[in-house]
């Protein structure tokens, strides 16, 4: 329950269309409902303005099936990272306008738009073996009212690919940029823009990329200022600072 659902509720009660009794009933499960394996956090939306994201690796089918259908009961819109086909077919039977993303690894089940989505959020990624954690970013901003605009296999080793869209990027409001190997990308566009730039290490490269440490060490010691940097392959963590950047902190719709 978001705050606009909260509000509907307290009028439905002030204008008498529902008992005290009834709304009582539709809070019960606030702050968090315990399903034994998982306390489900319906208070998120409230707090954050954005409800909880599931992870799903480590969690079987049938509880993220059970998750999902009681945010659902919520009327939150859902998004599972890392998932499986076999958690989509669970989740799919409980929720049927659920959707999966195979290349992001995704399952989002959205609801109606308050608002047109937000323009402002640039997605962009060095090569194309990286495009599966940008496009988990990318749903991530979408889901939370953002319209992102996407720049794929843009990496420094053709660096024209990436000037050739240089007016695009300095349209954005706020960009992310996924990149393996030596990392380098982000620090390029960042010193193209005046936008913030949240940079993704992705565990794509050679033996001494160390599974991506080494993109995330080079990001870190970024030399252009305006670079964050979050974990390696968290393309979720970076469409959702990209997301309240873009939205100024206040999302969902």
């Amino acid at each position: 329950m978001d705050s606009r659902q909260l509000t509907e509720l307290l009028e439905r009660v002030r204008r008498g269309d529902t008992t005290i009794a009834a709304a009582l009933e539709e809070l019960r499960s606030l702050p968090y409902q315990d399903l034994g394996f998982a306390k489900v956090d319906h208070h998120r939306a409230l707090r954050r303005g954005f409800p909880e994201v599931v992870f799903g690796q480590g969690k079987s089918p049938e509880q993220i099936a059970q998750i999902a259908q009681e945010l659902e009961r919520q009327g939150q819109p859902l998004l599972v990272t890392r998932a499986s086909e076999a958690t989509f077919e669970a989740v799919h039977k409980v929720l049927p306008r659920a959707r999966y993303h195979s290349l992001a690894r995704c399952i989002v089940a959205d609801t109606p738009a308050r608002r047109p989505p937000q323009e402002g959020v640039s997605v962009i990624c060095a090569g194309t073996a990286d495009i599966p954690v940008a496009e988990e970013a990318a749903l991530t901003a979408e889901l939370m009212g953002n319209a992102v605009e996407r720049m794929y296999d843009v990496g420094i080793s053709g660096l024209h690919r990436l000037l050739d869209h240089v007016p695009r990027l300095q349209r954005a409001r706020a960009l992310v940029v996924v990149a393996g190997m030596e990392g380098a990308l982000p620090s390029v566009v960042s010193g193209l823009v005046a936008a913030p730039v949240v940079a993704v290490p992705t565990s794509v490269g050679y033996g001494a990329s160390f599974g991506g440490l080494a993109a995330l060490l080079a990001m870190l010691n970024s030399c252009s200022a305006g670079v964050s940097v979050v974990n390696i392959d968290n393309g979720f963590g970076a469409g959702y600072l990209a997301g309240l950047i873009n939205l100024g902190q206040q999302p969902g719709r």
